[in-house]
């Protein structure tokens, strides 16, 4: 077995390219190097605890203050699992701290040096924990809300509080903190992943559906949905939650109930193609 069964592949991406070239012109190479080797042992925090559970994980894209592990297994793995990968990015961030230390006993590094490495640890690990979406503490946001929220309601609301703190900061940084060309761009970026991400919440949402219709999704209880018969099986699955199995509820005129299991659902919006049934036509079908 080759070292790239075990190593993904590594990218740069184009907004990290161009701080590199901001480097090159303002003479900050030092400093673009500290950032680089701690975005890098924080990525690889991510990766090690995620190959521990056995994830698949294509590739590793580096951008600067983070990065962000080409996976599918975000949504499909319980709640647990996700929460810890999160957590083992931002805690590489204490093992730097201590790595520091040592450097700094043993006077290793000029102090202007350790001072760098300290200020910089110091921000990123900040940075990284603000409820921005694709950044640890807007996944942070995400496994929250998915913990007592809709899974489709919970990413929705991520999104939505993803882009207004960027566009709060946005504003700050133009009329408030001293411009630099750097944060802007940065901001700019977030700006643009978050409103990619919103166009695409909806396929985010059916690759949940499908992960689910296919059984790889953990089960950990029973959640019950009352609903109309007159709701289309997509406004049923809205209220799909995590690690729960459904049964679902259906109101008829006349106070009459009947009960409709999850899977039966799934398997008349993807095997039968049903996709503009109500989910009254699909409990009196099955009758």
């Amino acid at each position: 077995m080759t070292l790239r069964n075990y190593v993904p592949a590594i990218h740069i991406h184009p907004i990290l390219l161009v701080f590199i070239a901001i480097s090159f012109f303002t003479g900050t190479f030092v400093e673009l190097f500290i950032i680089l080797a701690i975005v890098l042992i924080h990525e690889l925090g991510h990766y090690t605890m995620a190959t521990l559970f056995k994830w698949r994980i294509r590739s590793i894209m580096l951008w600067i203050f983070g990065g962000v592990m080409d996976t599918d297994e975000h949504g499909n793995r319980p709640l647990r699992e996700e929460m810890l990968v999160t957590i083992a990015g931002p805690f590489q961030h204490i093992l730097i701290y201590g790595i520091i230390w040592l450097i700094a006993v043993n006077e290793l590094l000029p102090s202007s040096i350790i001072l760098l490495m300290v200020h910089y640890n110091t921000l990123i690990l900040l940075f990284n924990l603000i409820p921005i979406w694709p950044l640890d503490g807007g996944k942070f946001l995400f496994l929250l809300l998915s913990s007592f929220l809709a899974y489709r309601t919970a990413y929705n609301r991520t999104l939505l509080i993803s882009l207004i703190f960027c566009s709060i900061f946005l504003l700050l940084q133009l009329f408030v903190f001293p411009f630099t060309l750097s944060s802007v761009l940065l901001i700019l970026f977030l700006l643009k992943e978050n409103r990619m991400d919103w166009k695409q919440r909806y396929y985010v949402f059916m690759r949940f559906l499908i992960k689910r219709y296919q059984g790889e999704t953990p089960i950990k209880g029973i959640r019950s949905i009352v609903v109309s018969c007159e709701n289309s099986l997509m406004d049923v699955f809205s209220r799909f939650h995590r690690e729960r199995e459904h049964a679902i509820y259906i109101k008829f005129p006349g106070d009459n109930r009947k009960t409709i299991a999850e899977k039966d659902c799934l398997q008349h919006f993807f095997y039968e193609k049903q996709f503009d049934k109500s989910i009254g036509e699909i409990a009196r079908y099955l009758d």
